[in-house]
């Protein structure tokens, strides 16, 4: 048998009780022809999963891995599990996990009492809890018949604070944040602050027990601090989460915030496509960020990439750079993958690779405005090898964001040039490649840069966008002037250079490419099947 033909797999994490693999088959994103696993010889389960988790392993145990497909085997691939000191299981501390108790502090003692490199279980049960803190060089495992269920009573809950002050009033500490400003939050329902080593993983459910009759609730929440979030890791390093599923946050569901060298993988994040706030995964000003193999189903952005307001990005001067988002699954959401709007800290280098978006508002979604400052830049961004169905707008760069307290100000919303000031912000590089968006809706490309700060360079290789038979009305941006449109092609506005080769567009209205005041443009699109 010719071995470049078989199956092949590589594993790309591994804790003392399990291992995160992944298939290497070049056309797959999320999904894959399924394939079966086998642990020491022995088959073990099948799925069809490019990024798959093995659970039930021991510690410092050598495995040997294979994976199998209509009759090849992979080579083996050998493993070692990592050291593990001891197992606390919630239940030995007192934790109950008959649904109706609260197990709050049984679990918060066993993760105090919890030695380095060793293990927290919360095993088989519901586990009721309002939050809980973690502490470094540690494993907090939800088993797959786990619950760990959120008691959603804010009386009950501490309070993070925004800001705290140091005693020489020239440093401070921010506790709590709200979509990028120091501000008094609830603490969530896992945090970690100031943690590094951390992995929580597990085939359980991580369940918020958010809804529209306690935290989804703008009325009920009035004056409040603002809602927590499912994980919140601030000022964290080397932190893993993977396999669980995370189920109707009150807020964003995961959120790394001042944190590096972080991994996602293979999870599900699912919240009612009309929950508020229900953000996938945001990580605000960190570096070094793997997202693989996730599901996400949400009520706004899957993943949105952030680097805080102006006081931040003034302050701290930290980007969000150094983001690979890989063989994931956006299957509903406002965009799938965003940048912004609290972005006046920077992004760079956000990669989107074998990625699959499905009945998202957007694929690609970059939100910025004047006043988000000039340490605001958004640069190197990159999408390849990316599928959109039934997307509604499949890029969007909107420099007139209009959300947020000063967001419809005439600063913010005026089409004319302004002087360029330490208020104005950059959009530099954007890469789309080898990207197939099919039953398009309002507009392929919207593309709006700022007439003062224009967008660098567009370049698309290899892109193809149609539209549905019967397409809905939409708004492509929340933007003054942006009105409700369908079968919008290609639409730039106030960019440096733009670059096409291989483009096509079908299936539109009017012209293919609309353009203006763009300064270098290369190569257009193909027409083909346009409307009349």
């Amino acid at each position: 048998m010719d071995s470049e033909k078989r199956i092949a797999c590589t594993v790309i994490d591994v804790t003392a009780r399990s291992l995160v693999l992944q298939t290497e088959d070049p056309e797959a994103d999320y999904e894959t022809r399924e394939y079966d696993i086998y642990l020491d010889g022995e088959r073990l389960t099948s799925t069809d999963r490019t990024v798959f988790s093995v659970y039930g392993l021991k510690p410092d145990t050598a495995y040997e891995l294979r994976v199998g497909r209509d009759g090849q085997l992979s080579e083996t691939v050998r493993v070692c599990t990592k050291h593990e000191f001891v197992t606390l299981d919630v239940r030995d501390f007192g934790a109950v996990g008959d649904g109706a108790a609260d197990d709050t502090r049984c679990i918060q003692a066993a993760i105090l009492s919890c030695p380095e490199n060793s293990r927290v279980l919360i095993s088989s049960g519901v586990f009721r809890f309002t939050n809980l803190f973690l502490k470094s060089n540690m494993t907090l495992e939800i088993a797959g018949d786990a619950v760990l269920k959120a008691i959603p009573d804010k009386t009950i809950l501490p309070v993070l604070p925004g800001r705290i002050e140091s005693w020489d009033e020239k440093s401070e500490f921010l506790p709590g944040t709200w979509e990028g400003d120091p501000q008094d939050a609830y603490a969530s329902l896992l945090t970690g602050m100031y943690v590094e080593n951390v992995v929580i993983c597990g085939q359980g459910v991580l369940d918020g027990s958010a809804g529209f009759d306690n935290w989804w609730d703008a009325e009920k929440r009035r004056g409040d601090p603002a809602r927590p979030r499912m994980i919140f890791l601030n000022h964290c390093s080397n932190v893993v989460v993977e396999g669980i599923t995370v189920k109707d946050s009150p807020a964003w569901n995961l959120h790394p915030y001042f944190s590096n060298h972080l991994k996602f993988y293979d999870l599900k994040i699912i919240s009612p496509q009309n929950s508020h706030n229900t953000d996938g995964i945001d990580p605000e000003s960190c570096q070094d960020v793997e997202i693989a193999g996730v599901f996400f189903s949400v009520g706004d952005d899957c993943v949105a990439v952030k680097s805080g307001k102006i006081y931040m990005g003034k302050t701290y001067k930290t980007p969000s750079r150094d983001i690979l988002i890989r063989n994931c699954l956006m299957e509903k959401g406002h965009g799938g993958v965003t940048v912004g709007s609290e972005n006046a800290g920077g992004v760079r280098d956000i990669l989107v690779r074998r990625c699959h978006f499905r009945n998202t508002d957007r694929g690609l979604r970059v939100k910025t405005r004047r006043g988000r400052g000039k340490d605001s830049f958004l640069d190197g961004i990159e999408f390849d090898s990316v599928l959109m169905e039934n997307v509604v707008s499949p890029f969007v760069i909107n420099s007139f964001y209009y959300c947020g307290p000063d967001g419809k100000s005439q600063y913010v919303s005026a089409k004319e040039p302004l002087p360029v000031d330490d208020r104005t912000p950059r959009v530099g590089r954007v890469t789309i490649r080898n990207v197939r968006a099919v039953d398009c809706h309002a507009a392929g490309v919207y593309f709006y840069g700022l007439p003062e700060s224009k967008i660098g360079e567009v370049r698309m290789e290899n892109v193809s966008v149609s539209f549905a038979e019967n397409a809905r009305n939409g708004r492509p941006a929340m933007m003054e002037g942006c009105e409700p449109m369908r079968y919008k092609g290609i639409f730039i506005r106030n960019a440096k250079k733009v670059v096409m080769e291989n483009v096509t567009v079908s299936g539109h209205e009017g012209e293919a490419m609309d353009c203006e005041n763009v300064d270098e443009l290369i190569g257009r699109p193909s027409e083909t099947g346009g409307r009349v």
